[in-house]
This record gives C-alpha cells, structure tokens and sequence, in this order.
C-alpha cells in the first residue's frame, strides 16, 4: 500500500484517478464530471486506512521538522509555518471525512436498488411459474376429459395422427379399439346422471388400469371409448386383450347401494389393412363396434364385417 507520509497533501488526488467505470456505474458522456468529494468517495475500502494515517503522519512529521527545522528562527515564522501544515492537513482531513460519508450514501443506494433489482426478478419469476403452470393446466383441460380425466376425442386424433406418420414399419403396428357400453342409457335414465357418470368413471379407470402403459385409452364422447395399441399386435393378441376388457368392463359395479352391470361392445381396426389415416380408422373401428352390438359378439375386426372400409 503506498505510503503518503512523505507526500504534499492531500493525497487523496492520487488515489481517485485509479477510479474505474465498474464502480461507479456511469457511462462517459452521462453525467457532469465528479467533484473531488464524489471521485474520493470511490476509493477502495482498503486505501481509507492508508489515507488517514498519511494526513495524520503528515501533520505529526510536519510539526516535527519545522519545530527542528526553525529553531534559530524567529518564534512568529516557526509558528507560522506549523499553523499552515495544520490548516492544510485540518482541510485533508474535512475532504476525507466528507468523502467517505458520500461513499457511505452511495453504498446504500447501490443496496437498495440491489435489493428493488432482486425483488422484481422474485416477482417475475413467480409471474412466469405462475403463467407455466396456467398455460399446463389449460393445455390439459384442453386435451383431457373433464369426467374421466381421460385423454379426449381432440387428442386421441392428435396422437393416432402421428403415430401414422411414422415410418411405414412403425404404422403397421397400430391398433385402434372402439368401445361401446350397451346398455349404459337404462342404467343412467333409471338411477339418474350422477350413477351414470360414475359408471362412467369406474369403467374408464378399468379400461387404464388394462392397458399398457404405451398404449392410450381415451374417452371419445358419451359412453364411448377407442384405445390405440402400438407395438406389434396379432389378431391373436388383440383377440385376447377384447376379450380381457369384456371381462375387466363386465364386472359388476357398486355405486353407492346399487349393484349394476354393463357389457362393453368392441370393434377393432388395425393398419395399414384397415386404414392409413386417423380418419378411417376410427370410422371403420366405430363400424366393427357396431356391427359387434348387432351380433352380440362382443368383439368383431373390421376386415370381418364384410363392409365396405371408409378408406
């Protein structure tokens, strides 16, 4: 650190002209040039120890040597000149003092617009968490089933739409369900719509738990449900997962002291024999389920309907 102890006073100018943009936040051509006091006040904490101690070394050696210096001279001028060194370190002093307490003001202005500068950050943030979750929550309830909370008809179309535009190899593995309950309109005129949405929900968490968990359930409107399979599937296999979702949706069902049973109608519509766009496959799947209601079969494929495919 550099000692100031041999130097003219004051020696604050020569520290101040280290001052650098970074500490004081100003661009050039911004504000008035500084004054004295307010480019002291920019001094590293660590030179305020240094500055005192020199005005303080100053006056003390000062005094000294003139008192050494003027001893053969008359009292008057030794007086003189130590009254001066007095005056002259009494104003370094005054300039330090003031200096530092701009520095001090300035501090805390710089923290509190710190602190104004974490604060809105806080609440932006917050603001965007909040308009995340909102924008996740609408695009929910847009895709979802309010009753079931099953995917809806929207993006059950969405999903089988890309799941088409997959490669060729990938398209032949997918299978679309259609599901009907058949005698759903007795049991909801009979016991009311609030029985009938929970037979609705009950079947729909049946038809989830059923599935895999690539696989896609959805509620497609009313009592209506459609799964789509990817993955390679058999009429052997797709037979036996029918037959199982009979069996699963068949199962009596408690809502609240009455005891009721619904028995499900399947059509089944697999690509690329069936249909190459979501489109058909949900038309002619729709078709086979019906034709399955007629027959009272409980499942029936498209290709044996004997109909003609909407392709």
């Amino acid at each position: 650190m550099t000692d100031y102890s041999s130097q003219r006073l004051p020696p604050i100018d020569d520290i101040v002209a280290r001052r650098s943009a970074r500490d004081t936040g100003a661009l050039a051509g911004e504000i008035e040039p500084a004054s004295a006091v307010e480019r002291a006040a920019d001094i590293d904490s660590r030179d305020w120890d240094c500055l005192f101690t020199a005005v303080t070394d100053r006056l003390r050696s000062a005094v000294a040597e003139h008192l050494a210096a003027n001893l053969a001279a008359p009292l008057q001028d030794a007086g003189t000149l130590v009254a001066a060194t007095v005056i002259e370190c009494s104003d370094a002093l005054d300039q330090l003092y003031a200096s530092r307490g701009h520095e001090r003001a300035r501090r805390k202005k710089l923290e509190r617009e710190l602190l104004n500068a974490q604060t809105a950050l806080s609440q932006l943030r917050a603001e965007l968490v909040g308009a995340q979750a909102s924008e996740t929550l609408a695009r929910r309830v847009a895709l979802h089933d309010d009753l079931t909370a099953l995917p809806n008809r929207s993006f059950f179309r969405w999903r089988l739409d890309d799941a088409l535009g997959q490669p060729t190899t990938e398209q032949k593995k997918l299978a679309v369900l259609y599901l009907d309950l058949d005698s759903f309109k007795p049991i909801n005129d009979e016991h009311g719509h609030h029985a009938g949405d929970e037979l609705l929900r009950i079947v729909a968490e049946r038809l989830a738990r059923s599935m895999r968990s690539e696989d896609m359930v959805s509620r497609v409107g009313g009592d209506e449900f459609a799964c789509l399979l990817a993955g390679a599937q058999s009429r052997e296999k797709l037979s036996r997962l029918a037959g199982d979702l009979l069996d699963v949706v068949s199962e009596p069902l408690h809502i609240g002291d009455t005891n009721v049973t619904v028995r499900p109608s399947i059509g089944i519509a697999m690509a690329p024999l069936d249909g190459t766009t979501a489109e058909a496959l949900l038309k002619n799947a729709d078709a086979a389920m019906y034709m399955a209601k007629r027959r009272r079969s409980g499942y029936v494929f498209f290709s044996d309907c004997g109909t003609t495919s909407f392709e």
